[in-house]
């Protein structure tokens, strides 16, 4: 059986003026056309090629001698070539784009950016693309805890955290109490695994531990003191909405950090308020 989106190798069964057929074997009634510009010099019947399958513009079988950046079920992240009404088109290294539909989509995204993507077969068994990769992820990563890996967000969610594909390759989640910062859909981050599941997958964080992290976070706290003219409106006692929301920190995190800086003699704490010394 000849199959859509994949490298295989065919037998050549028959030469045309316009290209060549191929087929699994000799006899075999499945054939599928190599286009003549695609016939690698001197070929002949009864040769052996490696060829890509997938369609053309008229949603035939085709086949193809280039190669393509990523197979059916596979992932890669690939370069927007242009926006159209009805969705993206992505350079994946042959003459037809790949389309990225709106609804595969998990952000609209631009011309000229790359973006993480898996290669599928929609219901019109044509092969498309999907921003949504995370039933394409593998769980068997050579990571333990504490290794510091680097991926890609591909989805947020309030509930969950963020989801990120290690390496584009591995299934990992950044659980909401440790989701603080900017990062969105599509950005890189260096993350630390701090555990390995029993099916495989990589909880994750992008801070450090507590006592690594604390020298950076009372950093942030004078930055953010300074921002406000040395005057937070809030002391140690505010909610954790406003600690995320004015500085990306949890308030355990936050208050490690104040009570760093109020030891050290670089703050004073009052009922309403912190002052920078």
């Amino acid at each position: 059986m000849i199959l859509l989106g994949k490298k295989q190798k065919l037998i050549v069964v028959k030469q045309v003026e316009f290209g060549i057929y191929l087929a699994e074997e000799k006899g075999a009634e499945e054939r599928i056309l190599l286009p003549k510009k695609q016939v690698p010099e001197g070929t002949k019947i009864g040769d052996s090629l490696e060829v890509f399958v997938y369609k053309d513009s008229r949603d035939r079988l085709i086949s193809t001698t280039q190669e393509p950046k990523v197979e059916l079920g596979g992932l890669a992240v690939l370069q927007v070539a242009e926006v159209t009404k009805i969705g993206a088109f992505l350079d994946w290294g042959l003459e037809k784009e790949l389309l990225l539909p709106f609804r595969e989509q998990t952000r609209r995204v631009e011309a000229g950016e790359e973006v993480l993507i898996a290669l599928y077969e929609d219901k019109s068994s044509r092969l498309c693309a999907t921003m949504n990769v995370y039933e394409y992820l593998e769980t068997d990563s050579p990571y333990k805890k504490e290794d510091q890996v680097t991926g890609t967000v591909y989805e947020i969610s309030r509930e969950f955290g963020a989801f990120v594909a290690v390496d584009n390759r591995y299934s990992g989640l950044i659980p909401r109490k440790e989701f603080f910062g900017n990062a969105k859909i599509g950005d890189q981050v260096e993350v630390r695994v701090t555990e390995v599941k029993e099916d495989g997958k990589l909880n994750l964080s992008i801070r450090q531990k507590a006592y690594l992290q604390m020298d950076q976070d009372a950093a942030l706290v004078l930055q953010t003191l300074d921002a406000y003219d040395g005057v937070l409106p809030f002391n140690d006692k505010v909610s954790p909405e406003i600690i995320e929301r004015e500085l990306h920190l949890s308030k355990n995190a936050f208050k490690r950090a104040v009570g760093r800086l109020l030891k050290e003699g670089k703050i004073e704490i009052t009922g309403k308020s912190i002052l920078r010394k």
